[in-house]
């Protein structure tokens, strides 16, 4: 016989956090004085759900009838619920004596179980295993172990919603807590917090460090002093909280490099329409290969990747950033919700450390430009990014080698403005991907390309750039990869885009293998 389930298979995927939930951990906050994370906060809720529903289910299966113990006298017309049997009701129908010179006297009940089924129970019996208090068996939908790990995320997110719904309950670095137990922090401690940065010049401080001159009151928890300073920093436009997850790292806004306050100019991208149908399965896997941080193309989950090699394309070599796409965002900290986060960055050879910013809503790392003068890097060249051995460190690395000289394209921009590709030898001393290395003798003057291009036709510019590089090759074509690295060092487009007008428009001919050359309708 099976038991009816204390919990529906699509309990935990249908239910909705009530009021009454909220108020539950909200209490629990309060009870305990610690913030917790969502995390955290889903353990206790699962916890007292499967206690509340257990007593329920115990509660309703007990209505309306005695719980047979063999020890208990029971009469004609008894309703009995019988633990034994999955909490199964029946009537007594008939008590007789019972005959067994071995236990002593007892009593028979017939019972009548329903559906036609009768069975007969001892009664009157002192000594039998059943007179203890029936354990309760662990059923499906009890483990609250499996549960957390099936349903745990999106339970996360239901109760971070209905805090959200409400003022009771703050965040602070992904950390939860009622706001009625937050200790006063007022202008003046934050004006003391904001001189702490200020002596740091811009050296984000943990709020520990912050506390020794923020002279909260005596005898409060040291845990939420620390919560209420986060959180009173956290609503002061002045400070952000940059550090990665699991970590709070304060720093003033004003003090950090403009280039994390705002989108650096030669990553800024005005969005181009285009019908990503168009798109073969061959222009998507280079998409997926390209780490454009602007790419469209997910990837899947990249936890497990461990380092990754990519080649710089001339906006980030220039603003001196490294593209967060979706393979390299892994290998990068994160935050519960800072849009910008500080790391350390380490120098694969040197082993010299190096301050980075994980700007995670605009999709890059600033920090890199001196590192990349410093290695002779050009647009082309490979960068290898792994994880470092500290929480919070990246490690990357510059296939570099003693400077030789060799045969390059080389972009010259004349008198007249206009830029051409030459093929000219140059010094180099790092590894570059051979589609996408162009040697630029002088960014600032390609820099003056950024400010007069801009109302070119976008078609019209990858046009001038095939007809540019098809006379560096006999054959006369170029590959996408070849002319995605080019039309970036004027103007910043992802992959898509591009490879989207190549398969649309008749002008562009597509010879096989991603090999395009200019045709004869123009």
């Amino acid at each position: 016989m099976v038991s009816d389930p204390l919990i529906s298979i699509d309990y935990w995927t249908d239910l909705q956090i009530t009021q009454q939930d909220v108020e539950f951990l909200h209490n629990h906050l309060f009870e305990h004085e610690t913030p917790l994370t969502a995390r955290e906060l889903v353990s206790v809720f699962v916890n007292e759900r499967i206690r509340a529903e257990r007593l329920a289910t115990q509660q309703r299966r007990q209505a309306g009838g005695k719980t047979y113990v063999p020890k208990e006298a029971y009469q004609v017309g008894d309703d009995l619920i019988v633990p034994a049997l999955h909490w199964r009701h029946g009537k007594v129908t008939a008590v007789r004596a019972g005959t067994n010179p071995d236990i002593g006297p007892f009593d028979v009940l017939t019972v009548d179980l329903g559906n036609g089924a009768e069975r007969l129970f001892a009664s009157n019996l002192p000594d039998h295993a059943l007179n203890d208090q029936p354990a309760v068996v662990e059923e499906e939908g009890f483990n609250a172990e499996e549960i957390l790990h099936t349903h745990g995320s999106a339970l996360e997110k239901k109760i971070e919603a209905a805090f959200r719904a409400g003022d009771e309950i703050v965040r602070i670095a992904g950390r939860w807590f009622p706001r009625a137990l937050l200790v006063d922090v007022n202008v003046g401690h934050l004006n003391l917090a904001e001189a702490v940065l200020d002596m740091a010049g811009g050296e984000p401080l943990p709020t520990s460090a912050l506390l020794k001159d923020v002279a909260l009151p005596e005898g409060v928890n040291p845990k939420l002093a620390e919560f209420s300073l986060n959180f009173a920093l956290q609503e002061d436009t002045r400070f952000d909280e940059v550090g990665p997850a699991g970590q709070v790292l304060w720093c003033l806004r004003r003090l950090e490099p403009e280039e994390v306050r705002d989108i650096p100019l030669h990553l800024r991208y005005s969005p181009i329409e285009y019908d990503r149908a168009i798109l073969t399965p061959q222009m998507l896997n280079l998409e997926s290969q390209l780490d454009d941080e602007l790419g469209e193309l997910e990837t899947g989950s990249n936890a497990d990747v461990r380092e990754a090699t990519l080649a710089l394309i001339y906006p980030h070599l220039r603003a001196g950033t490294l593209p967060l796409s979706a393979r390299i965002r892994s290998l990068f900290p994160t935050a519960y919700e800072s849009p910008r986060v500080r790391v350390t960055l380490v120098d694969g050879k040197t082993k010299q450390k190096f301050p980075g910013w994980v700007v995670r809503e605009h999709g890059y790392v600033f920090g890199l430009r001196e590192w990349y003068k410093a290695n002779d890097f050009m647009a082309g060249s490979l960068v290898r990014i792994r994880r470092g051995e500290q929480p919070g460190e990246v490690v990357v690395e510059a296939k570099t080698y003693r400077s030789t000289k060799d045969w390059v394209r080389t972009v010259i921009v004349g008198t007249d403005g206009g830029m051409v590709f030459a093929l000219l030898k140059q010094p180099i001393s790092a590894e570059f991907n051979d589609r996408m290395a162009f040697a630029i003798p002088s960014m600032d003057t390609v820099d003056q390309l950024w400010l007069q291009d801009r109302k070119r036709p976008f078609e019209k510019l990858v046009a001038d750039m095939i007809r540019e590089m098809s006379k560096l090759t006999p054959q006369g074509h170029v590959h996408a990869q070849e002319l995605y690295s080019a039309v970036n060092i004027v103007r910043r487009v992802p992959p898509a885009p591009l490879l989207a007008l190549l398969g649309s428009r008749p002008e562009f001919t597509h010879v096989g293998d991603l090999y395009f050359r200019l045709s004869e309708v123009e």
